[in-house]
Formats: structure tokens, C-alpha cells, sequence
């Protein structure tokens, strides 16, 4: 089968076995597509993907083969996430299920970057589900981003109507932005320096504004919060810069919900953080319930995702990656079945 394989910090197309099911529980689901993701990014380009890797997570597709418990049945259209927690350990019954060494060992095989995949009963048990017949494939496919997300988002725990700052509005921070309204009915800033991100979030209910002056980002923020700042920052950018936009932005007392590496490594001054009793906490993977309310928020439309994708084929994947990182789309899709 046809999969892009990682070379020498490239995709490069390849014939390579097609997964079988055998004696194992699963199924076997040819890709009907797949979203790129940042992390798959960071893995290309920092090494972490190690030649002979198959990237991608977020698969759609069809079951064709099947060996299961559960009700899905061949020819079923369906979504999946990748990873799922043991439930048992310390981190699960503590509910850091990201952490969990069963979560970072579970996986699709050999990656969404290919025609077929093989998908294990505790994916079809947990993180699976129906397409809904009122959305497309590309729609569906933010189904684990998404998830990432209402996780960040419930590990906020805001009160109602608080005001939220997303720092970042590429795919995650656009969002997040919709997911902090539909979770807790927050009135929602958004800011970026690139103007079709910010028009974007502003046609999403987002309140956004270009961040290119601190000062006026700044005084723009205490503005709208009765010179305050606001309850939470959120932060998707992977800038160093963007730390201390949060720190001008939060008000005393408030949150930073870290949601992106940054190149230096840098963190939050020790002292802000006591004498202002700033809370900073970082948020990774979802559990199964995140990706539920994902799936219920995508499926009512309360959060908005049509027609912000782009769409490549599997032998343009590489292109994909490229126009991602250089700022010239929004958000892709490998389109693997035509």
C-alpha cells in the first residue's frame, strides 16, 4: 500500500505491507483521510520521528475487515483517536491520563499517512465513532484536536462568562477560542499577526486583534476587562514572545493554560507567579470523555470547522507540511482515498 514515509526529516511516498488483521481484535480501516497535525511537525522537523515512521492521527475512514465486540461492522464510516489510558495506574486514577505509559504506547499502525491502518479493539471499545451523516470527512477529522482541547479547556475550570485571552489563532487557538465559549459561555479575545487568522476568529464570535504591539495588546485587554486582564490566557503559540504577552495580559489571581512547546524552552518568572498567585499549568492529550464532548460539539455545529481546510494528496503530504509551516494555509487534510 502507498503510506508516506519519514526519510531524512521528509515524507517520502512508498510501497509499503498493508496492515493485517489475523487473530487479532480490531479492524482493519482504509484512510479516508487525514488532518496534519502540529505535533507531526515538530516530530518531522526535530527528529523525534525516526526514519521508516508513519505520521498521522487524524484518521477517517472505512472499516473492511473487522474482528470485534463492539457494534461497528464492515463498511462502517468512522473516526478515531490514537491513544488510549489503561484507566488503572496512579496518572489515570489521578486523571493525568496523558501520562500514562499504556496512553504513550497505544497507537494506530503503521500511521494516518497511509491507505489502510490496523485499529485495536481498545480503540473501537473507546475512541471511536460513527461519522455523523451531516458532516464531511474534513469536518470530522478535528475530532482528536478538538479533544485536546475541551480537555485544556474543562482543566481551566473557569466560571461562567469568564473572559479568556487565546494567544495564537492558527487551527488550535481558532478552536479553542469557539470551545471556551461553548463550554462555559466565556467572552473570548483572540490574537495573532497574521490578519486572515484574526478576520477568521472575529467571523467565530472571537474577539481578536493583531498582538504585533505589546503595549497596545496590552491596553486593549485592560480595556475590555475594567482594567483588569482577563481570567485565563491560552496559549497556543509556540513563541517565546507570547510569554510575556501573558504576563501583561492575565489579571492577578488569574491562569495560563500552556498548550505549545516553544523553541528556547523558556518559563514563567518564579516571582510573578507568587507574589501575583498566578496559576500556569500545562495540558497535553485527552481521555475518552474529552474526545465524547468533542465529538457532541462537532456533531450539534457548535463549533465551526468548515471550509478552513486544505486539501492535499497523499503524494502532495511533503507540500502540505511545507505550506503549513511557512504560514500559507490555515489547516491541511491529506486526501488518501478519492
Amino acid at each position: 500500500m502507498k503510506s508516506a514515509v519519514v526519510e531524512n526529516h521528509k515524507n517520502v511516498i512508498k510501497d509499503i505491507k498493508e496492515p493485517e488483521l489475523s487473530n487479532r481484535k480490531g479492524a482493519i480501516v482504509q484512510v479516508y483521510g487525514c488532518g496534519l497535525c502540529g505535533s507531526d511537525i515538530v516530530k518531522l522537523r526535530t527528529g523525534k520521528a525516526k526514519d521508516g515512521t508513519v505520521l498521522g492521527h487524524e484518521i477517517v475512514g472505512k472499516i473492511v475487515e473487522i474482528n470485534s465486540d463492539t457494534d461497528f461492522k464492515v463498511n462502517d464510516d468512522i473516526v478515531s483517536s490514537h491513544h488510549i489510558p489503561c484507566f488503572n495506574c496512579e496518572y489515570c486514577k489521578n486523571e493525568h491520563y496523558s501520562m500514562c505509559e499504556h496512553f504513550k504506547t497505544t497507537n494506530i499502525f503503521p500511521g494516518g499517512f497511509s491507505e489502510y491502518i490496523f485499529l485495536s479493539e481498545e480503540h473501537l471499545k473507546n475512541v471511536a465513532y460513527k461519522i455523523p451523516e451531516n458532516m464531511t470527512y474534513e469536518e470530522i477529522s478535528f475530532y482528536e484536536p478538538l479533544g485536546c482541547i475541551v480537555r485544556a479547556v474543562k482543566r481551566a475550570d473557569l466560571n461562567k462568562n469568564s473572559t479568556v485571552l487565546v494567544i495564537g489563532l492558527g487551527s488550535i487557538g481558532y478552536l479553542s477560542g469557539q470551545a471556551f465559549n461553548a463550554i462555559y459561555g466565556c467572552k473570548t479575545f483572540g490574537c495573532d499577526l497574521i490578519e486572515e487568522r484574526i478576520n477568521l476568529a472575529c467571523n467565530a464570535g472571537i474577539d481578536a486583534f493583531n498582538s504585533s504591539d505589546f503595549e497596545k495588546s496590552e491596553q486593549f485587554i485592560k480595556e475590555k476587562t475594567n482594567n483588569m486582564g482577563v481570567d485565563a490566557v491560552f496559549m497556543t503559540s509556540g513563541s517565546d514572545k507570547a510569554i510575556e504577552l501573558a504576563l501583561k495580559t492575565v489579571r492577578n489571581g488569574g491562569k495560563i493554560i500552556v498548550f505549545a512547546s516553544t523553541p528556547n524552552n523558556k518559563g514563567y518568572g518564579n516571582n510573578e507567579i507568587y507574589y501575583r498567585e498566578l496559576t500556569v499549568f500545562g495540558s497535553y492529550s485527552p481521555a475518552p470523555v474529552d474526545l465524547k464532548t468533542s465529538f457532541e460539539l462537532l456533531q450539534t455545529g457548535k463549533i465551526k470547522v468548515k471550509d478552513i481546510s486544505t486539501v492535499y494528496s497523499l503524494d502532495d503530504v511533503q507540500q502540505a507540511f511545507d505550506d503549513t509551516v511557512s504560514n500559507k494555509i490555515f489547516k491541511a487534510y491529506i486526501k488518501i482515498k478519492e
